[in-house]
């Protein structure tokens, strides 16, 4: 339920602040006193599109803030999903543009996306007008009223449904793409055949080419290796210039400290630590020496690797960054060769797969149709009944609901709406032949069979009472006030039946003050009531004749609304 909606710079409006009711709340005014503002102003606050034109002249952001209380599941879920908190089931939803076309949005005082927004701004408010009118027209909202007029038997059929379709439209795809046409599939089969040569004439063994890389390093530079070998064991046996090695030196260090440790036996620690080294080194001497002598530096060989790693590197380049990814081709190269090979037999398989998996979707689709036509069937009995209670007992309306033989994510289904608005006129298409008037009150008519379904809690009329009077007109204010007992209602009307109905009355008025023009919201009392329903149905020079029908207008009015509690 929306508690207050708070405006600042938008459009006419300085700074407004309406504290809504439960039940039916209606607003109503002049023309051009801004009652579409209002609801501009709404829905930018649930994320609608709003230009950067409406923010009132000389100022530099207009900022529009909700509070609404929470009693539905689908909206906490909504908010949990996105981390955001919700504390005393109280949702605050802030909107500022700024005239640079920057906007902020928090929910709750925390910042979010205008994608998050519209996403909510659909789970709690359901804005109807003329446009939406409009939308019934179109076959996929008639089938989507279908669908939400059913019980939770169609959603569950479409889940069913929709599996095999994904599967479906997914094996077609996968067919579609194998069809590839005789040129290419030659090509690309003796280019798998030469890719596949190869790689194998090259005889490739992982870590071929880490082990080549080593040792082409050792024999590209076997002269330095041998240089520096040499050096090293003479030091270690024979010293610079012939004097001086490290094993000399060091076996004369072992002797002082053995005929040390005959005075001192702290130092016997010490010479078997120099001992253990003396041998060490001796054993690293002897490698060096016959690492030295191992390396067997050969110029054929070297060319050898190096044109070797050479071949290697061309399929590296062509294939992958090692060997293993080089293999990896090859192993993929084959199995696309021998699927090409058995190209025929392949997509006879898939076509066989692809008609069995067809005859699923099918069954799956007749059964959601056969459940959507006893839906529609409800349904249109449903609607005639309201549209009796409209002053439209002549009418009838025909749901058609046929099968086709193409499959999509809403079935298989076509849905025609015929109507005909009197006695011994022909069915014809609702798009056809429908009025504005006729249209509002058919649109009236399904929102009050489908209100108790909701799981929105606003309910929003704007003007659906165009071209409607009369006693029809009674019969709207009683339907629109009907819905109000499920939901709350916020509903903009010339209608002074409609009016009369109020939970809430809000009057919309413009004053002009130091040559500004602004929008102004009062909730009315009683007696203000009577003075502006007087106004709605007689005009601005009303008389006492038409402040006591309003009077009674009112009486009636809660009669009647007592009555629909009960009803």
């Amino acid at each position: 339920m929306l508690k207050t909606l708070s405006i600042w710079n938008f459009a006419l409006i300085e700074h407004v602040q309406i504290d809504f009711n439960k039940g039916l709340n209606i607003l109503t005014g002049e023309t051009g006193a801004g009652k579409s503002i209002l609801l501009g102003a709404l829905g930018m606050v649930i994320g609608r599109r709003t230009n950067i034109d409406v923010i009132r002249s000389n100022c530099e952001y207009m900022r529009v803030e909700a509070v609404f209380t929470l009693d539905n599941d689908v909206v906490k879920n909504f908010l949990t999903e996105y981390n955001i908190l919700v504390e005393d089931d109280i949702l605050i939803i802030t909107r500022q543009i700024n005239t640079n076309g920057k906007n902020s949005v928090q929910i709750n005082n925390c910042h979010t996306t205008m994608a998050i927004l519209r996403q909510l701004g659909e789970l709690l408010v359901d804005i109807h007008g003329q446009h939406a009118n409009q939308a019934l027209l179109k076959p996929l909202k008639q089938l989507s009223l279908i669908d939400t007029y059913g019980d939770n038997k169609i959603l569950e059929q479409k889940q069913k449904y929709l599996k095999e379709y994904y599967q479906w439209l997914q094996l077609k795809q996968k067919l579609a793409d194998n069809k590839i046409n005789t040129q290419e599939m030659a090509q690309r089969l003796d280019m798998l055949k030469w890719q596949i040569n190869e790689i194998e004439n090259a005889k490739l063994t992982l870590g071929e080419d880490e082990k080549l890389e080593s040792e082409i390093k050792i024999l590209a530079n076997a002269e330095k290796i041998s240089l520096l070998t040499q050096d090293a064991y003479n030091l270690l046996y024979e010293g610079e210039n012939g004097k001086f090695s490290v094993l000399s030196s060091l076996s004369q260090v072992r002797k002082d400290l053995e005929n040390l440790s005959q005075y001192d036996e702290n130092m016997a620690k010490v010479h078997q630590i120099l001992d253990e080294a003396y041998f060490q080194i001796q054993d690293s001497a002897d490698e060096i020496r016959n690492y030295g002598e191992s390396i067997d530096y050969s110029p054929q060989k070297l060319d050898m690797m190096q044109s070797r790693m050479n071949d290697i590197d061309k399929l590296r380049k062509k294939y992958g960054d090692t060997i293993e990814d080089i293999l990896n081709y090859l192993a993929k190269a084959k199995d696309e060769l021998t699927y090409i090979e058995n190209y025929d037999d392949n997509i006879a398989k898939l076509e066989q797969e692809l008609s069995l998996l067809s005859e699923k979707v099918h069954q799956e689709a007749v059964a959601l149709h056969e459940i959507r036509y006893e839906s529609a069937k409800a349904l249109e009995c449903a609607i005639m009944n309201e549209l009796t209670s409209l002053s439209m007992a002549d009418a009838k309306l025909v749901i058609n609901l046929n099968m086709n033989d193409n499959f999509t994510e809403n079935g298989a289904d076509e849905v025609e709406i015929l109507f005909s608005a009197n006695l011994g006129e022909d069915l014809k298409s609702l798009q056809k032949i429908v009025s504005g008037g006729e249209l509002s009150r058919i649109a009236l008519a399904l929102k009050t069979i489908t209100a108790q379904k909701d799981d929105i809690d606003l309910m929003v009329f704007d003007e659906v009472d165009t071209g409607v009077g009369g006693k029809t007109a009674q019969m709207m204010a009683e339907k629109i006030a009907r819905i109000s007992l499920y939901r709350q209602v916020i509903c903009i009307t010339h209608l002074p039946q409609i009016a009369a109905m109020a939970d809430a009355h809000f009057y919309i008025k413009k004053e002009t003050k130091d040559n500004k023009t602004f929008t102004i919201i009062d909730e009315l009392d009683y007696d203000a009531k009577i003075a502006e329903i007087a106004r709605m149905s007689s005009g601005i020079n009303f008389t006492q004749a038409s402040l006591d029908n309003a009077q009674e207008m009112l009486a009636n009015a809660k009669k009647r609304k007592e009555a629909l509690i009960f009803f």
